[in-house]
Formats: structure tokens, sequence, C-alpha cells
């Protein structure tokens, strides 16, 4: 999930080392430049996550920081870094490289200016820099991530659609042409309506069986079950089923997309290549897991569907070719 405002409320803490030293010298000016700098950092980090303005907080946060660190030096400085992170918080596009560069420039100055040598000003400028890039960073990668989240539901999406027009294009069509069939010879030949009936209900059975495995296919399984659903499907159909595996680590992804290739390259074997055998072998081959499946029927059989043109978008090296009287599909992902 996506940080939120309380992933970075945390840092607030911060603010401890600089109270710190007001209960050691108490001071009234500090105290409330402290109260000041608190309620805009929070203030800025609450509003970028909602539809308010945050640039007038961090503002606010940048001129108290600065006066403060100015002021009091010493663990004051260590205020500087919040003041980066709530810049890489707010601010957003091509500004930010600036606004990190502007508000470490400044850091630096404050901290030679409250008589900090060398080394705090690097430690500072590094604290300051760095705080502002990692969480601007890990925002960009959140919010890429969840792009490609949404792009990749939409693929499904188009897939499941183009699957379920293969499925029902050609059935729904030929309920039509039965149907009127039916309604032409219903007065003149009942027997020969009952038999186009008949049909109907075969072909409505037939389709709402396609409609239950597409659906199911499309909740996904991984490749054990996938491989055991196949052996099934295989036997039932009356061909031999082989399957022959190499132990290999998947990842979740590798392992839904191998098992999406198994179910796919099995169902196009049954419905059109009229094949006696079907191998299905796994191979691991170092960076990628290379699945062929095999039949000696029809080479149709791996042309045909949408589903196969799906795992070439979710990133799969497809393959189809003759090879020694049988015909082969191949099937690379990444592991």
């Amino acid at each position: 999930m996506r940080p939120g405002p309380s992933a970075f409320y945390v840092w607030i803490a911060v603010a401890w080392f600089p109270a710190y030293d007001l209960l050691r010298q108490p001071s009234w000016v500090g105290a409330l430049g402290l109260a000041v700098f608190a309620a805009a950092y929070l203030a800025a980090i609450r509003m970028a996550f909602g539809e308010g303005p945050a640039w007038a907080p961090l503002v606010v946060l940048a001129a108290v920081t600065f006066a403060l660190g100015m002021a009091y030096g010493g663990k004051w400085l260590y205020l500087c870094p919040l003041v980066s992170m709530a810049c890489g918080v707010v601010v957003r596009g091509r500004a930010v490289p600036y606004a990190l560069a502007g508000v470490t420039v400044v850091s630096m100055l404050v901290t030679l200016r409250s008589g900090g040598g060398e080394d705090a000003v690097a430690a500072v400028a590094w604290g300051t820099f760095v705080a502002g890039v990692v969480v601007h960073v890990t925002l960009k990668l959140f919010e890429a991530r969840e792009e490609l989240a949404r792009a990749a539901v939409l693929r499904e999406r188009e897939r499941f659609s183009r699957d379920l027009h293969d499925l029902l294009g050609h059935t729904l069509s030929l309920v039509v042409v039965k149907a009127e069939a039916v309604r032409r010879l219903a007065t003149r030949d009942a027997d020969a309506a009952a038999r186009q009936a008949g049909d109907i209900e075969q072909i409505g059975r037939r389709a709402l069986a396609e409609v239950r495995s597409a659906v199911a296919g499309y909740r996904g399984r991984g490749l054990a079950d996938e491989l055991a659903a196949a052996r099934l499907a295989l036997e039932e159909a009356g061909v031999r089923a082989e399957v022959m595996l190499e132990e290999a680590r998947l990842s979740p992804d590798a392992d839904a997309l191998l098992g999406w290739a198994v179910r796919e390259g099995v169902t196009n074997v049954i419905r059109h290549a009229r094949a006696t055998g079907c191998a299905i072998t796994l191979r691991d081959e170092g960076e990628r897991v290379l699945l062929e499946i095999a039949n000696d029927g029809a080479a149709q059989a791996f042309t045909r569907g949408n589903g196969l043109k799906g795992l070439a978008e979710r990133g799969a090296a497809v393959e189809a070719r003759a090879e020694d009287g049988r015909f082969v599909l191949t099937v690379a992902v990444p592991k």
C-alpha cells in the first residue's frame, strides 16, 4: 500500500532533541518556535495527502526551522531534514530537485552561520538532501506501482472480454439460427422443431460450461493446480498426458503466468488439435523457466483464440512451431 500521512507524522519525534535542550535551558521563544515548527510540519503533511494547499505551511515550516537553527544551532539543526522531507511530499514535478537543492544549500548556510564547522555542514547537507530524495523517490515508486496495477487490471479486462467474445460470439449466432429454424418448423414439422430445440439446449449447456471455465481461469490458479486440472482434462478427452517437471523456485507472478499458459495451451489442444498425446515439460534455465506443450495433432491448436496473445502481453515469450512430427508451444517466463 502507498504510505499515508501517518508514515511521515512519526518523524516529528526528531523534535525531541531541541526539546531536550529547552528542558535544560528554558526559553519561551524557543518553545513557541518549536510548537510552530511541529504544527506547520504536521499541517504540510496532512494537506499534501488531502485536498488543501500545502504550500503555506511548507513555507512557514522552512522559515521557522531556519530561524531556530540560526538562533540556537547544535541539535536544532536536526530539524532541517524534516523540511526536506516535507518538500519531498508536497512538491511535485520538475520543481522537486530545485526545492531540495535550495533547502540543502540554506541548511548549509544556517549551519555555517550558527558556528558549525565543516563536518557539521557536511553532515547537515547530507542528511537534509538524502531525506528529501528518499521520500520523493519512494512516493514516485508507489505511484508507478499503482499505475502499473491499474494498467494490468485494464489489460486483464480486455483479455477477458476478448475471451468471452470468442466463446459466445459463434455460439449465440448459432442459437439464433436454430431458434429461427424452430419458429419456422413449429407449425409444419413438430419432430424437426423438437430436434432443433434439443440442439439449442446442447449448445446452451456447452456455452455455459465454457463460460464457467473462462471465469474460473479469470480468477486465476497456480501452476500446480493448472497442471492437475490439465492432466484430468486431457485424460477425459482421451488424450494421453505426459508431464515432466524440473524443480524451479518461481515468483508468484511467474507461477500465475505459467499456470495460465498451461490452461490456454491444453485447452487449445483439447478443442482444436484432435491429438492422441500431449507432453508438458517444464525446465529451469537459470533466469527464466521454459514451458513446452507438445501434441501430435494439428498445428492450428496453438494459433486460435486470444489467450496466447494475452501471455505475450504479460511479458512471456511465446512461440509455436512444428518439430519432429509434433506441434510445440513454447512459453518462456522470467523467474
